[in-house]
């Protein structure tokens, strides 16, 4: 198989919808951002630090390509391509939680609170469109945030998040839009023929308002819109019937789990260990730092997704 890839030279002014944007994800990198842009600095108990990217994949490291006379040459990742400079994102979204994204930024604790209280007038204007919430899909833990949630049939509030999608490009101005998923993992959902195994079927099913996960219901919405849609948790949104309709409609879908933690670290440290001639058997670890994630995560059917 061979594949051709292709990239836009213009710079789009672009546009992240998250959904979860009131998590711990969507608050911290808004707020991380955010402190770039400004340029704020704050004290911590080991002295004055500085807003960066030194974190970043695409702003922090380097690429080789290739060998000069003097030696390697290497180049800064952003600079091999036209890129999207982070500090020019504009951000918008949704969660189950109607807490502005300051109070979300607090509840989250993570960052410090001298950091905190610069970006506070800042994130209190920014509040989380109301979202999907169905359930039978998340942890019976979390229905006590639920408190800004559509209504409506299953095909009212997709029309919904359609709708908010166009209002986010019209109101922002921005040329593109990228939807991610970054709320709660949901438990799997069947792949059932008739039901969720091709495109028509799919938007039938929604029409009908049988059983389709609201991760996967925010993926069709977004393809209808045009719109990229990545997927940060690990249940299976891109039931058959999303990916053809992604195929039909030629919009980019990709994601099955961010692995931005312990997953992370537990892969490298597999390769490690194979790769000295270790066989690893299994590996236990304790969520300590989960938060509302490994809150979630302790209802067994999300955690078997």
């Amino acid at each position: 198989t061979r594949f051709t890839f292709r990239t836009g030279r213009h710079v789009p002014r672009l546009g992240v919808m998250l959904v979860g944007w009131g998590g711990n994800n969507g608050t911290t990198v808004t707020a991380a951002v955010l402190a770039n842009k400004l340029g704020l600095s704050w004290m911590t108990k080991t002295g004055r630090k500085k807003a960066n990217y030194y974190g970043s994949l695409l702003q922090a490291s380097t690429v080789c390509l290739g060998t000069g006379p003097t030696g390697d040459v290497y180049v800064p990742f952003r600079d091999l391509l036209p890129m999207v400079h982070p500090n020019d994102i504009v951000f918008d979204g949704w969660d189950i939680s109607s807490l502005n994204l300051a109070e979300a930024m607090r509840r989250a604790e993570v960052l410090d609170w001298p950091l905190q209280e610069q970006l506070w007038p800042h994130l209190e204007k920014m509040k989380p469109r109301p979202s999907i919430y169905i359930p039978e899909f998340i942890a019976a833990n979390q229905e006590e945030r639920a408190d800004n949630v559509l209504h409506g049939s299953m095909a009212e509030q997709m029309e919904q998040i359609r709708r908010d999608i166009r209002d986010f490009k019209e109101t922002s101005g921005v040329d593109k839009v990228i939807v991610l998923w970054t709320a709660n993992t949901e438990r799997f959902c069947d792949v059932v023929p008739g039901l969720n195994d091709t495109a028509d079927n799919l938007l039938r099913a929604i029409e009908r308002g049988l059983e389709v996960s609201p991760s996967t219901l925010f993926a069709v919405a977004s393809i209808l819109e045009g719109c990229a849609y990545i997927n940060g948790s690990p249940q299976n949104t891109f039931v058959p019937g999303a990916v053809e309709l992604a195929a039909q409609r030629r919009v980019f879908i990709c994601g099955d789990d961010f692995k931005s933690g312990q997953t992370k670290l537990k892969s490298v440290l597999v390769d490690f260990l194979v790769g000295a001639g270790l066989k690893t058997k299994s590996i236990v670890s304790y969520n300590h730092l989960g938060n509302n994630d490994g809150k979630n995560l302790s209802a067994p059917q999300q955690f078997r997704s």
